[in-house]
């Protein structure tokens, strides 16, 4: 890939840690100074959920600034771009849209379809193979 783009995606990069390290001080400040006491239960629920969802959301987000971390080393050694998988090079436009990506778009996919298939497999086990194993202990689920 060229120099200027590869200054192009680094800058892409800092600017969105940038950005999540920003929202993620917003969060820890206003969950520090958020001390209101909430007497109803119902009320002090909601609070909670919303806490919850908001600290998911950040720890999705700290994920994720470690793989544009990682993206700008793989920058700095003249590896990004470069699928992990098979070797060739990463479309420009699958990294426009995914600039954290180790993948070509055909690698992912096949990677894809190995999880959808292996997911069927294992649902088929947990409804077919626990019903096969009550049969043979004569219909008794295991004691435990």
């Amino acid at each position: 890939m060229e120099t200027n783009r590869l200054k192009l995606f680094r800058e892409l990069l800092q600017q969105e840690i940038a950005e999540l390290l920003k929202e993620q001080m917003k969060t820890v400040s206003v969950m520090s100074s958020d001390n209101e006491r909430v007497i109803d239960l119902n009320d002090q629920a909601s609070v909670e959920v919303e806490k919850n969802y908001e600290l998911r959301i950040r720890d999705r987000e700290r994920r994720l600034i470690m793989k544009m971390k990682e993206a700008i080393q793989r920058i700095d050694n003249g590896t990004y771009g470069i699928c992990d998988d098979c070797g060739n090079e990463i479309s420009e436009k699958r990294l426009m849209a995914r600039p954290v990506t180790t993948q070509c778009i055909n690698c992912k996919t096949e990677q894809e379809k190995r999880e959808k298939v292996r997911s069927i497999k294992n649902r088929r086990f947990l409804q077919y193979g626990y019903q096969e194993s009550l049969k043979k202990d004569g219909g008794q689920p295991p004691h435990g």
